[in-house]
C-alpha cells in the first residue's frame, strides 16, 4: 500500500502540483481544503506524512497520528506545531528556512521607506483633493520629515532576512544596530553593522526593523513600556510574527503618539476583522501577511515542502530537520 501523504494548506487551492511531485514517487496525495478542519483531522490519522501552512498542529493532533513520520511548515516559522510532542514520538518536523528571504527583506525595506517618506499617506490625501507637501504633518501629525542618511535603522534579530535587510537598506546611508545575542559580532561588523543591547537600540532607532522567530521569550518584546523608551519620531515595522508585539499596547502608543507610525504585515490575530481598531489609526500600515509572497517564492515553497516529505518517506535525512 503507497504510503499517504496529507495536505491541507491555506497557501494551496489546487493540488495540482504537488500531485504530479508525489504521486510521481509513487505515493498517494489526499488533499483536504484548509478550511475542512473534521476531515483533516480524520484523513491525517494513518497518514505517513502531512504539509501544511498556517494550521495549528497540537499536541493532541500529534497524540492521534498513528504512521506519520513527517510533518513539513510550508513557511520559515513552526511555532504552531507542537516539536516537542513529535519529537516525542519520533516525528520529524521541518520548515523552508530560506526560500523568501529576498521577498521579505525587500518588503520590509519597502515598508520602511513607505513609512519615512509617507508615500501611500500623500497618495490618500491627493486622491482627496489635498495637494500640499506639508499634508503629512498639518493632516495627519507626522513629526518632521528626516533625511534617510542621517537616521539610524535598529533591526531585532541579525538571521538571514535581517542581514539581507541591513545589506539593502546599507546604500542609503543608514547608520544600522542590531540586537542578537545569539549573532557573532563580528558577523555584524564585517556588514558595517553594530551589534547592540535591546534598550540601547529601542531609544537609538528612528525606525525598528522586527525579523526574530517567535519563542516564550519574544512574545510582547514589544510592549507599552519599549514603546515609552521609543523617540516620539520613531516607527516600528514587523514581518516576523504578529505576536512579538503587544497589539494592544502598539494601538495606545500609536494613539497617544508615543511613536509616530508603525507597519504591520503580521498581526496577532489573522486576518483582522474590518472594524478591527488598529484601522482606526492613520499612522499605520497594514498589510495581509504577503511579505513572502511572490510567483516565484510560492513555487519555490510548494515543491521544497513536497521534496522534504518525499525525502523522508525514503528513508532519508531532511534537510531541515528543527526538531532534532
Amino acid at each position: 500500500m503507497a504510503k499517504k501523504i496529507v495536505l491541507s494548506s491555506v497557501l494551496v487551492d489546487d493540488p495540482t502540483y504537488e500531485k504530479s511531485l508525489i504521486e510521481g514517487t509513487g505515493f498517494d496525495l489526499v488533499f483536504v481544503p484548509n478550511d475542512d478542519q473534521e476531515t483533516f483531522l480524520k484523513e491525517v490519522v494513518d497518514a505517513d506524512a502531512i504539509i501544511t501552512a498556517d494550521k495549528p498542529i497540537t499536541k493532541e493532533i500529534i497524540d492521534s497520528l498513528k504512521n506519520c513520520k513527517v510533518i513539513v511548515r510550508q513557511g520559515i516559522g513552526y511555532d504552531a506545531i507542537d516539536t516537542k510532542a513529535a519529537k516525542e514520538k519520533e516525528i520529524a518536523v521541518c520548515n523552508i528556512p530560506d526560500y523568501c528571504i529576498d521577498e521579505v527583506s525587500d518588503f520590509t525595506v519597502t515598508l520602511m521607506l513607505n513609512l519615512l517618506r509617507h508615500i501611500n499617506t500623500y497618495d490618500q490625501h491627493t486622491r482627496e483633493g489635498k495637494w500640499d507637501i506639508q499634508s503629512i504633518h498639518t493632516v495627519t501629525g507626522f513629526p518632521e520629515m528626516r533625511r534617510l542618511s542621517l537616521l539610524t535603522l535598529g533591526i531585532f534579530g541579525f538571521g538571514r532576512i535581517a542581514r539581507l535587510v541591513a545589506k539593502k537598506a546599507k546604500p542609503f546611508g543608514f547608520r544600522i544596530i542590531a540586537v542578537d545575542p545569539y549573532v557573532d559580532p563580528k558577523v555584524a561588523e564585517e556588514m558595517g553593522v553594530e551589534l547592540v543591547d535591546f534598550d540601547t537600540a529601542v531609544k537609538e532607532s528612528d525606525i525598528m526593523t522586527i525579523n526574530t522567530p517567535l519563542t516564550p521569550e519574544t512574545r510582547h518584546q514589544f510592549n507599552i513600556n519599549v514603546f515609552k523608551k521609543m523617540k516620539p519620531t520613531a516607527y516600528v515595522v514587523n514581518t516576523g510574527r504578529g505576536p512579538l508585539i503587544k497589539e494592544d499596547d502598539l494601538y495606545e502608543a500609536l494613539k497617544s503618539k508615543l511613536i509616530a507610525g508603525a507597519a504591520l504585515d503580521v498581526t496577532e490575530t489573522e486576518p483582522l476583522t474590518p472594524d478591527h481598531k488598529l484601522f482606526e489609526l492613520d499612522n499605520l500600515i497594514v498589510t495581509p501577511h504577503a511579505a513572502f509572497f511572490t510567483s516565484d517564492s510560492l513555487q519555490e515553497l510548494r515543491r521544497r515542502a513536497c521534496e522534504e516529505v518525499i525525502r523522508v518517506l525514503n528513508g532519508e535525512e531532511p534537510e531541515n530537520r528543527v526538531n532534532k
